[in-house]
């Protein structure tokens, strides 16, 4: 049976690369999961009641750039997303790479065989701004979201910090990501949380 799921997503957050490397790894195995990949801006999150959203002047947020980017390659060619989104983590925590500059940005679409000016052509366009906004609002809103990752399913949003990547383990990656979906779906479990980080 199909499971459906949303997960939310900004480069910044070393916890993201983790959970989407599983669901992208899953994925490229052939999970059986209909996922919904949702932007969500950690920088607008952390704005002060009363002080301007990243909206209106994206250029001061250090991860919208690389969002829109990733926004703009699922919305216009999905088929190419998930190889761009996997790379895009990769390029930020294995390499250090700067998700602020159009130039490296560029050469990652270009690596996984992208044309890069069409998708900036589309970022200013506005396009993908608009929909981060949107997404990001409305999960905020419907579900209480507030940082990455967050795993969404029916009414229930749960933050889900795991610790070591699927690294291309695929039965791996499919069983984490269905332990987590179970777990989301016991109905008494509100919290499990560990006073140290386990090893």
């Amino acid at each position: 049976m199909t499971r459906t799921f949303a997960i939310t997503w900004d480069y910044r957050c070393p916890y993201g690369r983790i959970a989407h490397d599983h669901v992208v790894t899953g994925l490229r195995a052939g999970a059986d999961w209909d996922v919904t990949f949702l932007p969500f801006c950690l920088g607008q999150s952390h704005v002060e009641p009363g002080m301007p959203d990243v909206w209106g002047a994206p250029e001061t947020d250090s991860g919208i750039l690389a969002l829109q980017v990733a926004v703009a390659v699922r919305d216009q060619q999905p088929h190419a997303f998930l190889d761009l989104h996997h790379a895009l983590y990769e390029f930020k925590h294995a390499r250090g790479g700067n998700i602020r500059s159009r130039d490296e940005l560029a050469n990652v679409l270009t690596g996984c065989g992208i044309d890069q000016a069409s998708v900036f052509a589309e970022v200013d366009s506005g396009r993908p701004l608009a929909t981060i906004r949107d997404e990001h609002t409305r999960y905020a809103g419907s579900h209480q979201v507030w940082g990455v990752p967050v795993f969404v399913v029916d009414e229930k949003a749960v933050f889900v910090r795991l610790l070591d990547r699927a690294e291309g383990d695929e039965a791996l990656a499919v069983h984490t990501i269905e332990r987590v979906l179970d777990d989301i779906d016991w109905p008494i479990l509100n919290e499990f949380k560990h006073t140290s980080v386990p090893r």
